[in-house]
């Protein structure tokens, strides 16, 4: 029998927010379908994979032991063409492109995956299925390559939620004369010059895209198996296709639960390599923090779109620092933590909009109600409970995978950072504010505002807390 996880979540083939069923309880097995590499990353990318980083942390959270795979797409035709332009092999420029993207995914606080197969290591499976489905007289051979006949499959398009004869007329099909119909998409593509080649029953090739995932996914995590996800432009022809290739072969659902992340857009267009509008993860990076791109793909629900824009990190880079602050603030009064209704507030207000739909809104609201809280209490003189509130900020922020920094590390470096963009060195920032400092308390305060001044025009605010300390929180 089935079994519920912890968490709830829209699942596209239903059409309904409901909880992700389990074969075996407390393991949830997770497919996600990972990058083609043949260029590095983007954000839009990062925002499919931080998202389901925070469902595996979350998941695991709770209790639930989780086996998570995310393949590699390493031959494909993007890798094939840029790989001969430049004078390399497929084989050597999916290797560097996949080792990249671990580096960036890694900087960008993303867990490892249990699993991280590559498709060029399991032909022999994508092989095994195709002669399945040639057995069952639904693949067919033309000239050298294979073809899944689609209109053996009555369940061809459920997942996308159109009839055989809509997706045929609003997909962008290949005009293939070899196909028996418009639909019908390859299993295995016969070999050409300058491609990498298998050997197999229908003669020299390799694997079509769609094949691959189906082979992976039922390798380490049978089938059918838990919880499916990807972007939403996987939901046709990809994940489709895998559905109709797996399920005919097999005769069982090849995943009970299909979540999709929506797009991350630039102006009218989702962000993508192939319209050339995106910033790789590894550009982000260069310019803000890991915590602040992950809190700002985060503010925005996963199944909305969103604007991908420099100011809006910019303000979550801010918000991050600001948190960090408080941590410090926290930690400077050395009084032992003590839990507090606000504590436990923060805790079960953020698993619970996590289990509801993945709501990561309503669980940065509430990290923001509980850097309010720290600082309240710290105010009132309450300082035990102060940090005990600042335990379990840390303690939920880690299921966003972000405030896992020690807060001294992380504002030294947002300071150096802004330090740098500001054209002024850590040391002449220091000099300002030990300045400002004596102009206070000499009661100049003309010069105390001409330096608060000069250091807001450089992107720097001061905050001036009740103690009469003065910290910063860098902006953009």
């Amino acid at each position: 029998m089935p079994f519920a996880s912890p968490i709830r979540l829209y699942n596209t083939l239903s059409r309904r927010v409901e909880p992700v069923q389990t074969r075996e309880q407390g393991h949830v097995r997770m497919y996600v379908c990972g990058v083609t590499v043949y260029d590095l990353a983007h954000v839009g990318h990062a925002r499919v994979y931080v998202l389901f980083d925070v469902v595996k942390r979350f998941l695991e959270a709770e209790g639930a032991r989780v086996t998570y795979a995310r393949n590699f797409t390493d031959v494909d035709d993007r890798i094939i063409d840029r790989a001969n332009a430049t004078g390399r092999t497929a084989a050597d420029l999916g290797a560097e492109m996949c080792d990249a993207f671990t580096a960036d995914v890694t900087a960008l606080g993303c867990l490892r995956p249990d699993v991280e197969p590559r498709a060029t290591l399991h032909v022999p499976e994508m092989i095994a299925l195709i002669e399945e489905l040639e057995r069952a007289g639904i693949a067919y051979r033309a000239h050298g390559d294979v073809y899944f006949d689609v209109t053996r499959f009555p369940a061809y398009g459920k997942l996308s939620h159109r009839k055989l004869e809509d997706l045929q007329a609003g997909a962008r099909i290949e005009v293939d004369e070899q196909k028996r119909n418009p639909g019908d998409f390859a299993l295995w593509k016969a070999a050409k010059p300058g491609e990498p080649v298998w050997e197999s029953p229908f003669g020299a090739g390799r694997p079509g895209w769609h094949i691959e995932c189906s082979a992976m996914s039922a390798r380490y995590l049978g089938q059918p198996f838990d919880l499916h996800g990807g972007g939403e432009d996987l939901i046709f022809p990809h994940h489709e296709n895998e559905i109709a290739q797996s399920e005919a072969a097999s005769g069982v659902a090849l995943a009970t639960h299909w979540t999709h992340v929506s797009f991350l857009r630039r102006g009218a267009d989702k962000m993508s390599k192939s319209l050339g509008n995106f910033v790789t993860i590894r550009q982000a990076l260069e310019q803000h923090p890991a915590d602040a791109v992950r809190l700002y793909l985060l503010q925005t629900h996963y199944r909305s779109p969103l604007e991908f824009a420099e100011e809006g990190i910019g303000e979550a880079q801010t918000s991050i620092a600001r948190m960090y602050e408080t941590l410090q603030r926290a930690d400077a009064s050395g009084a032992p933590a003590a839990d507090c209704a606000e504590a436990e507030t923060c805790r079960t207000e953020l698993r619970q909009a996590l289990a509801d739909d993945l709501n990561t809104p309503r669980a940065v609201a509430a990290l923001h109600d509980a850097v309010r809280a720290v600082n309240r209490l710290i105010d009132a003189g309450r300082a035990a409970e102060a940090r005990g509130v600042a335990r379990a900020l840390r303690e939920s922020a880690g299921l966003l995978g972000i405030l896992q920094r020690d807060p001294a590390d992380a504002l030294a470096a947002e300071r150096a950072a802004r330090a740098s963009a500001a054209g002024l060195s850590d040391a002449q920032i220091e000099g300002l504010l030990e300045e400002r400092r004596a102009a206070r308390k000499s009661r100049d305060f003309e010069r105390a505002d001409q330096i608060r001044k000069q250091l807001a025009d450089a992107g720097i605010d001061l905050k001036d807390n009740p103690d009469g300390t003065t910290t910063w929180a860098a902006r953009r």
